[in-house]
């Protein structure tokens, strides 16, 4: 397109830095709060006393604080869920059902020493907790290894294959604590028993210890993708599987490794948000909430272009918009969904914005 003596160009970049792919998210995150400015004008709510209320109850307030924390943390191991397989080019869909078979396992690890009927029974939270972290990443690395196997034996479509999984995981759970079922609530609710209280999780400042795991799980995969000849394979059969192949790089270890991996990363989410965050400490029938919610790790794991360490500030955002657009939903007495209307606008435009990581508008001078 010509302007006067200038004419502007697309061109592909040969190269993105991450500073600059800094600042185009930047910059899609402003268009989409300008944008969604549009939804309070029409429910008669100034926009900037709305985003005052979202950003300060959400990371000033004490108690919105501490939500957005773990908030954070399930939506990070989600994004890790999504990211590992991504790196070898593939797409896990599975993350829902991962982590709630994940939080299956924890529970019943408790189930196995005798915790289900008790609130006040004493187990040794030194030998319970470990086990109930490592049945958690077992779990859901079983649901996403059963995708990982069929991908490298069979080459079914995991994304098919992962969602139909997720369906598979929610009847197990709802089976496993519906009446009569053996993880069923002692009072008849639909619903887990309650973890008793010495298997609270430890608290750090008011926040799950979990947070630690994900912050520590962001530093070693970027190490593995980096540093490591396993990452080197993961990264090499992502960009060309032929070429993967020809290298020695087997598609069947590559695909049961990496879903392995993801869903065990799920199944860290579960383990969080049904076992660790304090007030909730049982999982609960709301398949659809937590299920879409994990979800959004899909949205960040693409934001942050498959960087773990990038995914941080991304599931950080994500976790303070959605307890933020909750908290005003109620405080300016705006429509129910607000919290997911806000996400949906901010992710589509970040989705978008992605085209200029890719390409950049050049302007040039041209010579008449």
């Amino acid at each position: 397109m010509r302007i006067g003596r200038y004419r502007l160009k697309l061109e592909k970049r040969v190269t993105l830095a991450g500073w600059q792919a800094a600042l185009i998210s930047l910059f899609a995150i402003v268009v989409a709060l300008a944008l969604f400015s549009i939804i309070f004008f029409l429910a008669h709510v100034n926009p900037l006393r709305a985003y005052k209320e979202i950003f300060s109850y959400a990371f000033t307030n004490r108690y919105g604080l501490l939500l957005t924390v773990n908030r954070f943390i399930f939506l990070l191991f989600a994004t890790f869920a999504f990211i590992i397989p991504a790196k070898a080019g593939l797409w896990n869909i599975g993350m829902s059902g991962q982590l709630y078979i994940g939080a299956l396992a924890a529970f019943a690890v408790v189930y196995a020493f005798g915790g289900k009927n008790s609130q006040s029974a004493q187990l040794n939270p030194w030998i319970v907790l470990p086990l109930m972290v490592l049945a958690a990443f077992a779990g859901g690395a079983l649901v996403g290894g059963i995708a990982g196997y069929l991908k490298g034996k069979l080459d079914v479509n995991e994304i098919v294959l992962t969602m139909l999984l997720n369906f598979i995981a929610f009847w197990l759970v709802a089976h496993m604590i519906k009446e009569g079922g053996p993880f069923m609530n002692p009072q008849g609710r639909g619903e887990s028993f309650a973890l008793p209280k010495s298997l609270h999780a430890p608290l750090i400042f008011g926040v799950p210890f979990t947070i630690i795991l994900a912050l520590g799980s962001a530093v070693l995969l970027e190490f593995v993708f980096r540093k490591t000849s396993f990452g080197y394979q993961i990264r090499a059969f992502g960009q060309s599987p032929p070429a993967a192949r020809y290298a020695g790089i087997r598609p069947f270890r590559i695909a049961l490794l990496v879903f392995l991996l993801g869903g065990g990363m799920a199944g860290l989410a579960g383990y969080h948000y049904f076992g660790a965050v304090p007030g909730v400490y049982k999982i609960a029938r709301t398949y659809g909430y937590f299920g879409d919610l994990s979800f959004y790790g899909i949205i960040c794991g693409l934001i942050s272009l498959n960087n773990p360490i990038a995914a941080i500030p991304v599931a950080l955002l994500f976790g303070g918009l959605s307890i933020g657009g909750r908290f005003v939903q109620g405080k300016l007495h705006m429509g129910f969904g607000l919290d997911y209307a806000l996400l949906g606008v901010l992710m589509i435009t970040l989705v978008a914005f992605q085209f200029f990581y890719r390409n950049k508008i050049v302007l040039e001078r041209v010579d008449s």
